[in-house]
């Protein structure tokens, strides 16, 4: 009596692993890289957060609270909206996850990603509001977050 082996052959095998390299090679590039689009979804979502808690602190001081405290923390408001200051408080954000610039004297808060090759490319600005109850502006720019 003739026994038969079932199995794969080791030139089906090899075959198989030269493929399954062949695949690996043009998909890696596609997915080895995910940190600048990390870097620019991170900073959309800043700005998300940004511009929710500046209407949430905006409606809390047409309602009448004064101070305003979100979460029980006091947001130094101004005309109406959040200070720059008061946004990164609001919004909490923290420097421990962005690179953040509050220049004393001006009006504009800056929140970047970091390890960015150029800041002025990855980055929110909130400026504060300038007359009474005017909305600040928030600018968003992502263009190159490398």
């Amino acid at each position: 009596m003739k026994k038969q082996q079932s199995g794969f052959t080791m030139i089906e095998l090899i075959m198989v692993i030269v493929i399954l390299g062949i695949l690996a090679a043009f998909a890696l590039p596609r997915f080895a890289d995910f940190s600048t689009e990390a870097r620019a979804a991170s900073v959309q979502g800043a700005a998300g957060a940004i511009k929710s808690a500046s209407a949430i602190a905006h409606a809390a001081a047409l309602a009448g609270q004064n101070p305003v405290v979100l979460e029980g923390t006091t947001i130094p408001m101004v005309n109406g909206y959040p200070s720059g200051a008061g946004i990164l408080l609001a919004a909490q954000i923290s420097a421990d996850d962005y690179a953040l610039v509050t220049g004393a004297g001006t009006t504009a808060t800056t929140v970047t990603a970091r390890n960015v090759t150029t800041a002025a490319d990855c980055q929110v600005t909130y400026t504060e509001s300038t007359a009474n109850n005017a909305a600040p502006v928030i600018t968003v720019n992502v263009d190159d977050c490398n």
